[in-house]
């Protein structure tokens, strides 16, 4: 099928269909443009006129003087007012604050454990994912009433809180089975 250009074709330009057979069309700007233009030339030239006009107005008698209390106020400051409460006065006093004394008594040594397997494979599993963690970790050969275990702990820990700590930043690498115990 051939190429059609429908658009280059056609030489006849279509109506306006709101216009009257007969009507010429309108030349130029329409006469509400016009208008519209002309009112608003008008009021940019009388904002222009009125800033004009502003700039030689000179201030009243009555805006000196705030000027000069302004420069007053800045040098010299007030005296402060009296208080009505005595709550103040009381607050100066010399106060001693007694405080309660308390030792911090230290349990012990903490372990935190974090598994306990059947095989050693699976305790050394766990043990290499701790290391990935950015820890040390320890397998322990224990022999229970059910046979033999396989314990995997970190420690020992001279302070609870940084068994904490040790212990959410395996929380974070998704090992979430830990527990601190005193180191026994």
């Amino acid at each position: 099928m051939a190429h059609q250009d429908y658009i280059s074709r056609s030489s006849n330009k279509k109506s306006n269909p709101y216009k009257k057979k007969g009507q010429p069309e309108p030349q130029g700007t329409p006469l509400k443009v016009k208008i519209i233009a002309m009112f608003t030339l008008i009021a940019v030239m009388g904002f222009a006129y009125s800033l004009w006009f502003l700039k030689d107005v000179k201030p009243t008698e009555h805006a000196a003087p705030v000027k000069a209390q302004t420069k007053a106020k800045q040098t010299t400051l007030p005296e402060p007012p009296k208080e009505k409460w005595q709550y103040i006065e009381k607050l100066q006093g010399d106060k001693e604050i007694e405080g309660g004394e308390y030792e911090v008594v230290n349990k012990g040594p903490y372990k935190m454990q974090c598994g306990s397997f059947r095989t050693m494979k699976q305790a050394e599993t766990l043990k290499a994912n701790i290391a990935f963690a950015g820890l040390i970790a320890q397998v322990s050969k224990s022999t229970g009433k059910n046979g033999i275990y396989y314990k995997v702990f970190l420690g020992p820990y001279d302070k609870k809180r940084e068994a904490e700590k040790d212990k959410h930043k395996l929380k974070r690498n998704n090992i979430n089975r830990c527990q601190i115990w005193l180191w026994r």
